[in-house]
């Protein structure tokens, strides 16, 4: 099985005046991390959070998802997992960095937003071997971390019990991504992936 890709249709770029507030506290967070501690959180590059929150609305309004459950893979700071809970969705955010993770943590109770979000890796157990297969396979290696652990014990939840994942992957890591999702996640589930060069991807398992 393939997955279906779904057109975004994707129209003004405004936001609700609570959701701005919060986005420009989170731009300046990410400032922060970026550029003033820029070996703290090697690797982390944010997505264009508006563009992310008008496909998430775009998602809801067309009523796209099988469900509300919302995963976010590789959620750094929190923020878009928090645009999904703002959203009404039950939002859930994944992140193996653990000086993130707490970053994470603040943002969300700083604005009293109701988001689940667990320090570990999103990779469910059983694909370690997929994984290590892909890494031997890809030139120039991946970027994301080949290990799973027990963040879905913690959670109470599985892959398969999200019906939206979204991630921004990086360019090598992408194959597998797509991958990965179709194997654990539940029939009929959409993957939300962002992309730094190209337009956004929507997906359906």
């Amino acid at each position: 099985m393939r997955l279906t890709e779904i057109p975004l249709r994707v129209g003004s770029t405004e936001v609700p005046a609570e959701v701005a507030e919060f986005l420009e506290e989170a731009g300046r967070r990410v400032s922060v991390h970026t550029e003033r501690l820029p070996g703290l959180f090697s690797g982390f590059v944010p997505s264009d959070f508006v563009a992310v929150y008008q496909a998430l609305r775009f998602i809801r309004d067309n009523h796209l998802a099988c469900g509300n459950s919302f995963c976010e893979w590789g959620s750094g700071l929190g923020v878009v997992a928090a645009l999904a809970a703002m959203l009404r969705f039950d939002a859930y955010g994944i992140e193996i960095d653990r000086e993130l993770f707490d970053a994470s943590l603040q943002l969300a109770a700083d604005f009293d937003i109701p988001v689940v979000l667990a320090h570990g890796s999103f990779v469910p157990r059983g694909a370690d071997r997929m994984l290590d297969r892909a890494f031997t396979n890809q030139d120039g290696g991946l970027s994301l971390n080949t290990q799973a652990d027990r963040t879905y014990d913690d959670l109470g939840l599985e892959v398969r019990d999200f019906d939206i994942i979204f991630t921004y992957p990086w360019p090598n890591d992408e194959p597998l991504i797509a991958r990965m999702f179709h194997k654990y996640a539940a029939r009929g589930a959409l993957l939300l992936t962002y992309h730094d060069s190209k337009p956004m991807r929507l997906r359906r398992k």
